[in-house]
């Protein structure tokens, strides 16, 4: 089960029940579920349509891919992200193809795919782990990316495992609360800081 946490406001159960967990079972991702993933990240909204996304799949029945893909990750990340079954590296291209000119929009859209493919892997009843910690141009030599094409992330899939199975601090955290800012921290109105009365309690915001 996931750490319990509190929630303000009530939302579907797929965003409910999203979570990152360290933890993987040795269970490999069937593949006819792990093409839905990548099939519901192809059809995310994209700014004039670019699609600006890629992505290279490791999967741990091709050993050599997979330790590839585990020996481009931030040391932190690699002492638990070895287990799981799929490593995928998301890649970002910089440029319009039609246009000749720089996307500012592409990782915004890239994640976008990828919270498609997240959603799509809780109904699916698998977990993705999302990672920021991994060594760029190490990615970049390791897969052979052209210019252009800009590595993102690294995100483990996968079932959810035992946190016994995890070392320390890694087995604490899988247990430690989920945490989130409060809306008034992020939803504003007229001017930049001031909460959103929709944001507040109703007591709160019938005194803005």
């Amino acid at each position: 089960m996931e750490p319990v946490t509190e929630r303000k406001f009530e939302i579907h159960p797929l965003l409910r029940e999203r979570w990152s967990p360290r933890a993987f079972a040795p269970r490999a991702v069937e593949r006819e579920k792990l093409v839905k993933l990548f099939e519901a990240a192809r059809w995310a909204p994209s700014s004039n349509n670019a699609q600006p996304w890629s992505f290279v799949v490791a999967t741990r029945e091709n050993t050599a891919e997979h330790l590839r893909l585990v020996s481009v990750l931030a040391a932190g990340n690699a002492q638990w992200a070895h287990q799981a079954p799929v490593l995928v590296l998301s890649v970002a291209k910089l440029d319009f193809d039609h246009k000749g000119r720089p996307n500012r929009h592409a990782f915004y859209d890239l994640g976008q795919a990828v919270a498609n493919l997240t959603v799509e892997a809780t109904a699916l009843g698998l977990v993705v782990h999302q990672m920021a910690g991994f060594d760029v141009e190490q990615a970049r030599t390791a897969f052979g990316l052209p210019a252009g094409q800009e590595p993102v992330t690294v995100f483990a899939i996968g079932y959810r495992g035992d946190p016994e199975t995890l070392p320390e601090p890694f087995r604490a955290r899988e247990r430690a609360p989920r945490t989130r800012k409060p809306l008034e921290q992020m939803v504003f109105s007229g001017t930049w800081g001031r909460p959103h009365p929709m944001a507040m309690a109703p007591k709160e915001a019938s005194e803005v």
